[in-house]
């Protein structure tokens, strides 16, 4: 009896035995279950994360390709922007040489001009001071050179009022004035510049135009023909040189209406015309040796 109920008792303790290592085994298959559900979840989350990150990674790779390329690009600007200066500064060091070496021209031109205007000044010089001293011990100066340059011989030391016949006094005037321009002419430097000596006739505002006119021609033609006859050397060898003209009473010296004034505009005036082609000569020369530096 004793063994029957202790084989009744053994067989019900191993049945619960093995029901609760079943039951452990379900609730560690179901914790591995639960752990691989959550485990998959974190999973398709870092996968997620990892293809966000891969997505930025490449973004990022795309947008340091396209800073690399505006480097380069920046960086061919800068180098063409260098290039472009290195030309431009030897340019500028062109330009400077060319300034440099058009200023050195212009300064000899205008030394050459100078002594162009200086020998139309010298002409008048030499002739003013020849006659004065020739002429000296008469009343007055025998002759005055205007603003303009001109020689101005007053109308009273050549001409009698209304005359164009040369008084007695003023013949030895116009002898010493053709005998001083024949010694000026003899220089050929002073030749090579002169165009023409002038012999201009002027009355005063009194009397007809063409009265006036006639007048002033004649009387610069009577100078000009009594310089010639008193001199043969001039008239033989530089007779080209002289002209006249009849301005009649339209250059008035002085625009008063009184005696004084009068006596001022009636005059002859001897004009030293320089050669056109002489300053033009000095200009169309510096200008074909000058370069104009080109525009950049």
């Amino acid at each position: 009896m004793l063994q029957e109920e202790e084989g009744e008792n053994f067989w019900p303790s191993f049945t619960d035995l093995i029901s609760t290592i079943a039951l452990i085994l379900f609730v560690l298959v179901l914790l591995a279950f639960i752990q691989n559900l959550i485990s998959g979840k974190n999973l398709a989350y870092i996968r997620a994360q990892l293809d966000g990150t891969a997505k930025q990674l490449g973004n990022s790779r795309a947008q340091l390709a396209t800073s690399e390329q505006r480097l380069k690009a920046l960086v061919a600007e800068i180098e063409a922007g260098q290039s472009q200066l290195k030309l431009s500064e030897a340019k500028v060091a062109a330009q400077e040489t060319a300034i440099a070496d058009s200023n050195l021209q212009l300064d000899a031109l205008r030394t050459r001009l100078r002594g162009i205007a200086l020998l139309r000044l010298d002409v008048l010089d030499n002739v003013k001071k020849s006659l004065e001293t020739q002429l000296k011990g008469g009343k007055g100066p025998a002759l005055t050179v205007a603003e303009n340059g001109n020689i101005v011989l007053n109308e009273n030391l050549v001409f009698e009022y209304n005359s164009y016949t040369i008084k007695r006094d003023g013949k030895p005037l116009l002898q010493s004035l053709a005998a001083t321009f024949g010694r000026v002419l003899a220089d050929p430097a002073v030749r090579a510049n002169i165009d023409v000596i002038l012999v201009q006739g002027h009355t005063d505002e009194r009397g007809s135009d063409a009265y006036n006119r006639e007048l002033s021609a004649k009387r610069a033609n009577t100078v000009l023909d009594f310089m010639m006859e008193s001199n043969k050397p001039l008239a033989k060898d530089y007779s080209g040189f002289f002209a006249s003209s009849a301005y009649s009473k339209s250059r008035p010296v002085n625009t008063a209406h009184n005696e004084q004034a009068y006596e001022q505009n009636r005059r002859i005036e001897i004009s030293i015309v320089l050669k056109d082609a002489s300053v033009r000569g000095l200009i169309d020369d510096y200008m074909k040796r000058v370069e104009v530096p080109a525009a950049p």
